[in-house]
């Protein structure tokens, strides 16, 4: 969830807020050295960060930016509250209250078209100059070819250069992820021709271990596993650009994959609580769509081959799921903050 707020940090700094001790520590231990700006010190040189309970009024003076739909009660009449939130794929926002939770907010930074289109599925209503259009900040490392491929490769350990990187990162349970149901499959099928570079949801990283050990057991080599809490060094942006080709569940990663141009493949699940889209915002339309009665290296290689023939297709559904896509939606953002 952090590294959505990670592009904002790093140009313009502030202070983190997490909701007690354990995040702190969490924080602590995942973002060392991730400390961007060297006229601040802190403790272990990570970006400041401080407990704030978010369930008591809030006395804070300066723009908030919150990744959660979460109520907000800011006391403080200096203060401003901009949604951000964590991804942009079907699933619903969370809670039953997420529809008078979101309308609070002073602003919210909207990433595109099928941003705003999910807000209206979910009954939001607000005035225009409260939705401020910037685009997919996440996005502009990699479009500005800020990203080195060579410590991408050495974070996850890949040996073989030479083979081409299949993605899988699948969702968690709230949306049937497929990680247990999928990813022993995947990684002993997949791994005899290729690099399988296997990403869980956050909140299914406790498997990764576990898995590591079953496969250097089985003498499995060439699968490798991208730590979803470690985002310094395995930022998803980071997978993006060594990848060749990504497979997924439920997941809004489906979606921010089109940055890349490079095919999708789509698991069928059971998950039916998704929100309507229209065709031209849906990943089904243009996704190749896998089931068990097809073999998975096979449906890869198929898709590897009539990559450069959907290029256009690909071009065509990030443009109208994302605004902008040129490498300056911090840029914009910082532009609106500026103005408040």
């Amino acid at each position: 969830m952090v590294s959505n707020a990670l592009p904002l940090y790093k140009k313009i700094g502030g202070t983190f807020l997490v909701k007690n001790v354990k995040r702190w520590i969490q924080f602590k231990r995942y973002l060392r050295g991730g400390n961007a700006h060297n006229n601040i010190r802190t403790f272990l040189n990570t970006p400041p960060v401080t407990t704030a309970d978010i369930g008591s009024p809030l006395d804070l003076d300066g723009i908030i930016i919150s990744l959660s739909t979460a109520l907000l009660r800011c006391t403080n009449p200096n203060s401003r509250t901009v949604f951000l939130g964590h991804g942009g794929g079907d699933k619903p926002y969370p809670g039953k209250k997420a529809r008078e939770e979101l309308e609070t907010f002073d602003f919210h930074f909207i990433t595109g078209p099928k941003h705003l289109e999910k807000l209206k599925d979910t009954g939001v209503d607000l005035p225009e100059e409260r939705l401020i259009r910037i685009g997919n900040m996440r996005f502009d490392d990699y479009l500005n070819g800020k990203i080195d491929k060579e410590s991408v490769y050495s974070n996850l350990g890949i040996k073989d250069i030479t083979r081409k990187n299949v993605l899988y990162a699948p969702t968690w349970k709230w949306g049937d992820g497929t990680l247990l149901k999928y990813g022993y499959e995947f990684g002993c099928t997949l791994s005899k021709e290729f690099n399988v570079i296997i990403r869980p949801h956050g909140h299914d990283r406790m498997h990764i271990p576990k898995m590591k050990r079953w496969f250097k057991k089985q003498n499995i080599d060439h699968v490798y596993f991208s730590k979803p809490s470690d985002v310094l060094k395995h930022d998803t942006m980071d997978d993006f650009l060594v990848s060749d080709i990504m497979i997924s569940d439920t997941s809004s990663i489906l979606y921010e994959y089109l940055a890349t141009q490079k095919p999708i493949i789509q698991l069928k699940t059971n998950y039916k609580n998704m929100h309507n889209m229209p065709a031209h915002l849906d990943i089904c339309s243009i996704a190749t769509q896998f089931d068990e009665s097809k073999k998975i290296d096979e449906l890869v290689k198929d898709a590897l081959e009539i990559q450069d023939n959907k290029l256009g297709v690909y071009e065509e559904m990030l443009n109208d799921v994302f605004f902008f896509n040129d490498g300056k939606s911090t840029d914009r953002a910082i532009s609106f903050l500026d103005s408040l």
